[in-house]
């Protein structure tokens, strides 16, 4: 499964990417303006430090404005992907700007329906939001399942890319469903690596390796 890192801090970007768990990253108008900064000039630098697909949302509503907006924002970077929210408009984005060979990812997905229509749009990625689900109650895994299905049944080439992941456990499962993407927080990532049984035992062995008074430098 590939990491996208959700966020524009470079810093945390260029850390994580440092270690090799960046396959790409997304962004959205929201976290664009957490950063301050001029949205154009943070896509830029995102591009030139990852070498896969950086998300960048058009703010548009209008398909005809969406396309503009698209087209604008993949000539910053080869490696753009233009985001799309999942309505008619963004469809109708979507189909012109992947017959242009412009990267997609189709936002804002909360039910299998709407998964089917961005596949049959030709997304190269659709992003149904798991943790906003959970909000409501309802099974955001559930939903990456049945996208997962349907993808499978028809042959559809969209990548899956699970999104609004909350926790380390939602990232698990979604490897387990076999999600082609997941996109989480900075922190979230870090957190994979964590468990108390690894702290305990490094713990050991370093006490155990003070005892000896050696050095291996």
């Amino acid at each position: 499964m590939k990491f996208f890192v959700d966020s524009a801090d470079l810093k945390q970007i260029a850390y994580l990417n440092d270690i090799g768990l960046v396959d790409g990253v997304t962004t959205n108008p929201s976290i664009i303006a957490k950063s301050g900064r001029d949205f154009i000039e943070v896509i830029k630098e995102i591009c030139k430090m990852v070498d896969g697909p950086v998300s960048a949302e058009v703010v548009a509503v209008k398909a005809d404005d969406m396309i503009a907006e698209g087209r604008k924002l993949a000539k910053v970077a080869s490696n753009v992907c233009v985001k799309l929210p999942l309505t008619m408009d963004g469809l109708k984005a979507c189909k012109h700007l992947t017959a242009d060979g412009i990267q997609t990812n189709v936002t804002l997905c909360f039910s299998a329906n709407q998964a089917l229509l961005a596949a049959k749009a030709g997304a190269s990625f659709i992003s149904p939001f798991i943790g906003r689900l959970d909000d409501l109650a309802l099974d955001g895994l559930e939903l990456i399942s049945d996208i997962r299905t349907i993808y499978d049944n028809y042959g559809y080439e969209t990548e899956i890319l699970a999104a609004s992941i909350r926790n380390v456990n939602h990232v698990k499962d979604c490897a387990l469903i076999g999600a082609d993407v997941m996109t989480a927080p900075p922190d979230v990532i870090a957190k994979l690596a964590g468990h108390v049984l690894t702290d305990k035992g490094l713990a050991a062995f370093l006490k155990d390796w003070d005892a000896t008074g050696q050095s291996i430098l």
